[in-house]
């Protein structure tokens, strides 16, 4: 039985294509998205009143869904500023780096630990959480600066951020735009992810090394700045802008505060938390955490220095999702959110506007899983093109419905695949822009890392897109 499009969903379709074709062009795609909610707002209320007020209450249930998400990484932010002010971020790390002797267990250690890390505290906070500490070690053993941003790259934005299974902002935002569990898209991504770090990290190591042999390798190194940059409000304290805190205690401060981390996971898994009830989990231990060293360190001025620190924290979190919401807000209404905001004026045999364009697409044109993981991969790519990597994730998750929907299966890994290939590129291993916090940290040309870590990604989205063909 074929599917009743009506004009809204001819619209909707049209903003994709807009939408694709500016962030191709690299252009903001903000004012596109709002002008597009106003359009279906006009079609489905024939009223102005009704079109404009849909533009605000579509913000307002965008800001509803990704609260938690902003909420998460604004915490943990928060955290990672008292981390590193009162130095406990350095004892935390400090023992690893007996353990880093040589260039190669310099790139492969910085990466791993920066993976880790960046799991729990997000990768941007994570470069400053372990850059300072680790790169004048791995410098010292042979590694160049240029090589250890790589690994910080690769491991942190690519591997840690395209899975993000700790905090799960990703997959919550592609999850929902392709109407699924948050579980789905999370378990369809593992074995993408692994695909993906193993060959753009194997590769990009390999290349180094061939690189160095054979005298071509450049440092990329900013003039002025040395083996070291800095990295905005996430610098490393220096000693005077510390806060006080006595050695003693910052060392049970390092061991502690992991601990609990890894509490939080073992109870993850004993509990089965997943999705808003695991980031609930981490969110609340990084708010206690946060009180608990503010009022250790600051003393008589902690209860004002816990609001100072959630102040900085919440303006990162909206600067990062300021230019997401508008965007979410269009590509929501593909689902549920248009039925919430605008009532039923679809037809009645509709399942969203995203789900019936699967169908009719399915009936006029023949799709099969090696046509929906090459789309998939190059629209999320596409997607990234902002520098964001969070911005177009929603996009590729409303294609993986709808693609998902046609060939009547895979609709999860289609997700997992548009995921991981936005956040790869836009996340901060290919867009210049993106790529600001690791080569600050290690003083290093954001452009020269750029040119460094195009050709392994590229090789691992090539590899894992042929994955996902046989996993659709």
């Amino acid at each position: 039985m074929g599917i009743e499009l009506s004009a809204i969903h001819y619209v909707y379709l049209a903003f994709i294509v807009l939408i694709m074709a500016l962030l191709i062009k690299r252009r903001d795609t903000t004012m596109i998205c709002v002008v597009g909610i106003f359009t279906l707002g006009l079609l489905a209320t024939e009223t102005l009143s009704g079109s404009v007020s849909g533009i605000f209450n579509s913000f307002i249930y965008a800001t509803k869904e990704l609260m938690g998400t902003i909420m998460i990484i604004s915490i943990i932010v928060a955290m990672s500023r008292v981390l590193i002010r009162t130095g406990i971020n350095e004892t935390m790390v400090s023992p690893l780096t007996r353990f880093i002797r040589t260039p190669t267990m310099a790139y492969w250690g910085i990466g791993i630990i920066m993976m880790v890390t960046s799991l729990f505290f997000w990768p941007s906070p994570a470069v400053a959480l372990i850059g300072a500490v680790l790169l004048p070690v791995a410098i010292r053993v042979g590694l160049p600066a240029l090589g250890a941003a790589v690994a910080m790259n690769l491991f942190g934005h690519g591997i840690a951020l395209s899975g993000d299974y700790i905090i799960q902002g990703a997959p919550k935002l592609t999850a929902d735009a392709a109407g699924l569990p948050v579980s789905s898209v999370m378990t369809a991504s593992v074995p993408l992810v692994l695909v993906m770090g193993l060959v753009s990290t194997v590769t990009a190591f390999y290349l180094m090394r061939r690189d160095q042999q054979n005298g071509t390798w450049r440092d990329g190194l900013v003039a002025g700045k040395g083996t070291g940059g800095v990295l905005g409000e996430d610098r490393p304290a220096s000693k005077e802008d510390r806060a006080a805190i006595s050695p003693q205690a910052e060392k049970w401060l390092a061991i502690l505060i992991p601990l609990l981390f890894a509490v939080d996971v073992i109870a993850m898994f004993l509990l089965d938390l997943q999705g808003g009830d695991a980031t609930a989990l981490v969110g609340g231990t990084a708010v206690l955490i946060l009180i608990g060293v503010t009022l250790l360190a600051h003393r008589n001025r902690g209860l004002e220095k816990v609001t100072t620190y959630l102040i900085e924290g919440l303006t990162f979190g909206f600067k990062v999702f300021g230019p997401v919401i508008p965007i979410a807000a269009f590509f929501y209404l593909g689902d549920a959110a248009f039925k919430e905001l605008f009532g039923q004026v679809l037809p009645e045999t509709s399942h969203g506007i995203v789900n019936d364009l699967g169908v009719a697409l399915a009936d006029v044109v023949p799709l099969n899983g090696i046509v929906g993981a090459v789309t998939l991969a190059v629209t999320g790519a596409i997607t990234g093109l902002d520098g964001s990597g969070f911005s177009g994730i929603s996009l590729a998750g409303s294609i993986a419905q709808l693609f998902g929907t046609a060939i009547g299966s895979g609709t999860a890994v289609l997700t997992a695949l548009g995921q991981v290939a936005a956040i790869w590129v836009g996340g901060g291993t290919l867009i210049p822009w993106a790529l600001i916090p690791a080569a600050a940290i290690c003083g290093v040309s954001p452009f020269e890392l750029a040119r460094r870590n195009l050709k392994p990604v590229l090789i691992g989205l090539a590899v894992t897109t042929v994955v996902a063909m046989f996993l659709v």
